[in-house]
């Protein structure tokens, strides 16, 4: 990896979307720290000193954006809802799907156009709630219109910048643009991974030993947590295709031994997102129309509870549990559900059989089509269980005194942030080393 950075270096072409991607990087690290006009930044230190929940999850992707109510405060959330919604309408709405699947580069921009639509439509929404939200812990200098509008404007037009920013970062840097934001908004806490490790290591000006022997368990059990994650990100299952001798025009055409590669979490980090947003929904509407729920009791405050638990320490052993148990099954239903959405079994056949092919030891058809199944079904429940692990494991660490400033959620998401935009420099390279061949 550390090779192929270095190459891309040297290379000007790679070096300038290099040198461009990290200075739209600073600008969106330098947005974090514009507060919102008309804040009270006494009263948003007092309010936001203890925010949990779905608050805290939104403020680890933000970048600790959403903790100094900056203009990213929303980070890029709205758009990561509008990109779900658009692919399940897509599977849904047979014109969406076509427009989807068969439109060619103007199909995609028109998608495009209305993914970016539907941001700003959410995003004025969940600006409207955060308003309504935090207005009642006083961290607004005044509660008049002018600043709810000059707030809730501030706020869309943060999350409008990103989305920019992300698209700019495609076209013309390295990397996918919206992932590129989130995972410097997540790798923006290592500091704070650093500074609990020093604080377990030394009590006060005291070396502690236990301490040290706790840190350097954190830091093994990370390193094998990421390459667990490196190892499924990156297994595939190989199924081999053969396709027999056919006449193409006046010639004819060998054969030919393929495969087709089976990712073993084929999903990604999708499921997580969608079982995510799925859990913390509840959280987000109740949080909006009452007001100090976490201090009430009753139906909606043990609703409420439920749905922060997923990212949060303060509800109890009791609801972790609980939330624990739906967001496993939640993940792993999502997951069949998004692999299935991408890969069909039944498409993938009959075009191995339009082509003259087939898998050696299986007829051609429908036995191929279950052969498949049976597969991805197999590949599926393991890799669906690989990301519940991951995503619960951290949530009872929780429980202890340590103050983890990375989960499964974030590991993964790095992770597979780092593998795709190294992937994409190798891509760029290997165009570049054949475009200097050729001439």
């Amino acid at each position: 990896m550390f090779k192929i950075i270095q190459n891309a270096l040297k290379t000007p072409e790679i070096r300038k979307r290099l040198l461009y991607t990290v200075l739209l990087i600073v600008i969106f690290r330098l947005g974090c720290y514009i507060t919102v006009p008309g804040v009270d930044s006494i009263a948003l230190g007092e309010a936001m000193g203890s925010a949990d929940g779905v608050a805290g999850l939104i403020n680890m992707i933000s970048g600790g954006a959403f903790s100094r109510f900056s203009i990213f405060a929303m980070s890029i959330t709205p758009y990561i809802t509008s990109s779900i919604v658009i692919q399940l309408l897509s599977m849904i709405i047979p014109s969406l799907e076509k427009l989807t699947k068969e439109g060619g580069e103007e199909g995609r921009k028109r998608v495009n156009r209305y993914t970016k639509i539907l941001t700003v439509v959410l995003a004025l929404v969940e600006a409207i709630g955060l308003y309504l939200t935090y207005r009642n812990y006083g961290i607004f200098v005044n509660q008049e219109f002018l600043t709810a509008a000059i707030v809730i404007t501030s706020l869309v037009a943060g999350t409008s910048i990103l989305m920019w920013l992300g698209d700019q970062i495609t076209s013309k840097g390295i990397g996918n643009g919206i992932s590129i934001i989130i995972f410097v908004g997540i790798i923006s806490g290592l500091p704070s991974f650093a500074t609990t490790l020093w604080s377990i290591i030394f009590t006060g000006s005291q070396f502690n030993t236990t301490g040290l022997l706790l840190a350097l368990g954190i830091l093994i059990g990370a390193v094998i947590l990421i390459a667990g994650v490196v190892f499924v990100q990156q297994a595939e299952r190989r199924v081999p295709v053969q396709y027999s001798k056919k006449v193409v025009g006046r010639k004819m055409v060998g054969a030919q031994n393929t495969h087709i590669p089976l990712k073993l979490a084929m999903a990604g980090v999708m499921p997580i997102i969608f079982a995510s947003s799925f859990m913390t929904f509840p959280a987000m509407i109740i949080q909006i129309f009452v007001s100090d729920i976490a201090t009430k009791t009753g139906f909606l405050a043990g609703l409420y509870k439920f749905s922060i638990a997923t990212s949060s320490s303060s509800v109890g052993i009791g609801y972790s549990i609980g939330n624990a148990i739906v967001y496993l099954l939640l993940i792993v239903g999502f997951t069949f559900f998004y692999t299935y959405a991408t890969f069909n079994p039944a498409e993938v056949s009959a075009n191995i059989k339009k082509n003259g092919g087939f898998i050696p030891g299986i007829r051609a058809g429908k036995p191929t089509t279950e052969y498949l199944s049976s597969i991805i079904s197999k590949l599926t429940w393991f890799g669906g269980l690989f990301l519940a692990i991951i995503a619960i494991i951290p949530m009872f660490l929780r429980f202890t005194n340590l103050n983890i400033a990375f989960g499964g959620t974030s590991i993964l998401i790095v992770v597979g942030v780092a593998l795709e935009t190294v992937q994409q420099l190798e891509s760029y390279l290997a165009m570049r080393h054949y475009k200097g061949f050729l001439e």
